[in-house]
């Protein structure tokens, strides 16, 4: 094991799961940390039974049933075996005794001279009664040996039983459950030790849904728990102000709909976010952020980005109201703009997500006009060239150093026309709105593993 106070630095994308075909651990699934892979992704191998040792045919349930039967049995003959056992105590000391009355009744019957004759009738009368006995206790004495090697044949049976499930893989599907909910865990948790990361590799995307307009906005709360997968829904980039909601991400394939929202103010733009249980939306016609809680209902906070361009002065190459860009990473609530002061370039500022002022900003040298769309991840603005087929993350500001480097990273434009990219932060992946369909893109970051006593 290496020392705590090693730092491991690697390649890492969400841990991809992928069973070895060349371990085998008989205790149950195993995670293992690996190498790198070809594309610098860290490969989490679980080890885990076939999938076929997991299904649940007809086979497994009959061996299940075989099983709970052999135990039941098992049980009862146990206890009969223990009834048998005293019974059997009984028997043989009642046998000695009747074979002890016997001998000395032949005596007797060999001095009748010393018996009068009433007597002795009287006692061979009860011996002959009691003579029809002895075979039913011989008798008696076989069942009770039938019953132990009975016994011993089911214990030698449930041995085999338990061998064969063993060796078909006819788990329990609740104890499955159980183990995949804790691998979950302790990939989560392996995933909250790793610190921020360099950009290095978009892939994808993967279609999620087709509909709506063009343009529009969906996305998930990065700030939410494990449990809590809710999706909001927010079609077109104007006169609209109907927030959906969906309970899980299969909802919002299925359409089912959990809750709608009606904003009070009309939403300018596709670039919202949501954070910690409230909407972040620019305010149609102004340069105004509006922080709305879907916990309560109602509009908790207002106020102006100061000198921020708003109404299509300076939106992203696709138009659209645009101007104004909320986003959310590891570090917090981001908003980013162009303002007349640093001539119509990049702005990022960093808000209170409660009181929306601004803590800090940064102007870039970055024509807002020529962004198709942009992103954080880890303080670090990245903006790509175009929002039409063939884009490519094309510059990078860093708010940690207050410097820019120029990139080249491609990103698949599938459906040819972007009108929303956001990083979240939780899924460690992007949310995109790609000419009416809803996608997710992958993201490989170069991170860096820190163990608990480093600083």
């Amino acid at each position: 094991m290496l020392p705590l106070s090693v730092v491991l630095k690697l390649l890492l994308l969400i841990c991809i799961q992928r069973p070895s075909a060349s371990v085998w651990l008989k205790e149950g699934w195993q995670v293992y940390s690996s190498a790198q892979d070809a594309d610098g992704r860290c490969v989490c191998t679980v080890v885990a039974p076939e999938q076929s040792l997991c299904s649940r045919d007809a086979k497994s349930r009959q061996l299940r049933q075989l099983l709970e039967k052999i135990q039941n049995m098992s049980q009862s003959i146990e206890v009969l075996n223990l009834r048998t056992q005293r019974d059997f105590q009984y028997v043989m000391k009642m046998e000695s005794q009747i074979k002890g009355l016997r001998s000395k009744l032949r005596q007797i019957e060999s001095n009748r001279r010393t018996l009068l004759t009433k007597s002795f009738q009287e006692m061979k009368g009860k011996m002959a009664d009691l003579q029809p006995l002895i075979p039913v206790l011989e008798q008696y004495k076989t069942d009770a040996r039938l019953i132990s090697q009975f016994k011993e044949e089911v214990r030698n049976l449930s041995v085999v039983l338990l061998g064969i499930q063993e060796e078909i893989g006819a788990y329990d599907y609740e104890e499955l459950q159980h183990r995949v909910a804790s691998l979950e865990g302790r990939l989560r948790n392996c995933m909250s030790r790793l610190t921020c990361g360099k950009l290095m590799k978009i892939s994808g995307p993967d279609t999620i849904k087709t509909s709506g307009t063009r343009f529009g906005a969906w996305m998930t709360d990065p700030q939410a728990s494990p449990q809590n997968n809710k999706v909001w829904y927010m079609d077109s980039y104007t006169n609209n102000k109907i927030v959906r909601e969906y309970k899980s991400v299969s909802d919002f394939v299925a359409g089912v709909e959990s809750r709608t929202y009606n904003l009070p103010f009309h939403w300018a733009g596709t670039n919202h976010v949501v954070y910690n249980g409230s909407l972040y939306y620019n305010k149609f016609q102004s340069n105004i952020i509006v922080r709305y809680s879907f916990e309560s209902g109602r509009v908790m906070t207002q106020r102006a980005l100061e000198a921020a361009g708003f109404h299509n002065v300076y939106p992203y190459t696709w138009g659209g109201f645009s101007d104004i860009d909320l986003m959310a990473d590891e570090l917090g609530l981001w908003a980013v703009y162009a303002t007349n002061q640093n001539a119509g370039n990049i702005v990022i500022s960093q808000l209170d997500p409660i009181t929306l002022q601004v803590l800090n900003t940064w102007n870039t040298e970055y024509s807002k006009r020529n962004a198709g769309e942009s992103f954080m991840i880890c303080g670090t603005l990245y903006i790509t060239n175009s929002h039409l087929t063939g884009a490519k993350v094309y510059y990078s500001y860093s708010t940690k150093t207050s410097s820019y480097e120029y990139t080249d990273i491609p990103i698949h434009n599938q459906y040819f026309h972007m009108s929303m990219l956001d990083y979240n932060a939780r899924e460690r992946a992007l949310y995109g709105w790609n000419n009416g369909h809803q996608v997710l893109f992958n993201v490989t970051l170069f991170h860096v593993i820190k163990t608990d006593d480093d600083s």
